[in-house]
């Protein structure tokens, strides 16, 4: 029997630990060797700590990341947080206030230079939901003043380059990301093991219709759209080639192919490995496919400049183009088809859970 891949914690994760064990340093005197904080699905997760000392003013503190059995990059980097009252200090030039934090960057965590990610130009490189994770986590030390959040990755500008950030326009280091806490392994044998025992399931249940989804998001998104049995959701990650056989290979008659839109639009593109590490989602291609599909003056030109397939995607909905959008999920539509010869709907799916087009 082969063994279970071990899961890890993101680096957001991490940071908000770090975050937490420092601000019980500073605010109660605690110096705590393990720290426990609250993740996005309402469960709870203790971390020791690697480092907690006080500097004057300024208390520093660090996790050392584990990513489980995941090949992550930042695999055992040190993720680090130094608090201070914001009344000691004025606050940074990149920062964002969340409540009564001031959330900001140090050594070897990047800043955004360019549209089309999570965070805006000008912001921390510390993606949503860990910030709402360092957020929470530093407010369950009772506290009544502001405190300064400065987050750090020891070696983590040399860790960067190993990572696409310098290309998103992510300078100075690396990404605090994370959409739940929890690292899952990505093993490619974990993957398509997972994905045909998930369609093994479906069969025996006698489904006829599989979901494939690219994330959770996804098909949280399919699952309010479609109803359908939860033996009928096949978790796909990036092995979309793969799963369209398999699907085949099964005996379905349908596929829903949910997916976002940088998903669907490497599908469009006839990507069959769709992470990023397997071939990045080429800009040119993707302005030339949109091109085709009827982008054109003012529109085409911003389309042509966006640093990211988001970027692209909010130009369409700013100039109302829909059409568009859906156009390109008929061209997933028709590779999904085209690879597994089977009928194929296409969801796509946006950041709020929502199917916002259909083909």
């Amino acid at each position: 029997m082969a063994k279970r891949l071990r899961s890890g914690y993101t680096t957001g994760a991490c940071a908000a630990a770090a975050a937490k064990a420092a601000a019980l340093l500073l605010v109660t005197g605690e110096n705590a060797a393990t720290v426990e904080i609250p993740f996005p699905d309402g469960k709870r997760h203790g971390f020791a700590v690697h480092q907690c000392q006080r500097q004057e003013k300024t208390v520093f503190a660090s996790i050392i990341k584990d990513a489980g059995d995941d090949p992550d990059v930042t695999n055992g980097a040190e993720i680090c947080a130094t608090v201070q009252f914001l009344s000691d200090t004025p606050a940074p030039q990149y920062h964002v206030t969340l409540d009564n934090i001031v959330l900001g960057r140090s050594n070897g965590v990047g800043r955004v230079s360019k549209p089309g990610l999570a965070a805006k130009v000008g912001e921390p490189a510390i993606n949503p939901v860990p910030r709402e994770m360092i957020k929470n986590a530093v407010q369950e030390v009772e506290n009544d003043k502001t405190l300064l959040v400065q987050i750090s990755v020891t070696h983590g500008e040399e860790l960067a380059k190993k990572t696409l950030n310098k290309r998103l326009g992510i300078l100075g280091g690396l990404s605090i990301l994370g959409t739940t806490g929890i690292v899952r392994p990505v093993s490619a044998d974990a993957w398509t093991a997972t994905i045909k025992a998930s369609m093994d399931v479906a069969k025996e249940a006698g489904l006829a219709d599989i979901v494939l989804s690219t994330g959770r998001t996804s098909e949280r998104g399919a699952q309010e759209q479609l109803q359908l049995p939860e033996e009928a959701y096949a978790m796909m990650g990036d092995y979309l080639k793969f799963s369209l056989k398999e699907a085949a290979d099964h005996g379905f008659t349908t596929i829903h192919l949910a997916g976002m839109w940088a998903k669907i639009t490497k599908a469009a593109l006839k990507v069959p490995q769709t992470h990023v590490r397997n071939g990045a989602l080429e800009m040119d291609d993707a302005a030339a496919l949109l091109a085709q599909l009827g982008a054109t003056d003012e529109l085409l030109v911003k389309i042509q400049q966006s640093n990211t397939a988001r970027e692209m995607y909010e130009h369409l909905l700013e100039a109302g183009r829909t059409d568009i959008v859906k156009k390109m999920c008929l061209k997933a539509r028709e590779y999904a088809e085209e690879v597994s010869g089977l009928k194929v709907v296409v969801y796509l799916v946006d950041s709020t859970k929502s199917v916002v087009a259909t083909a």
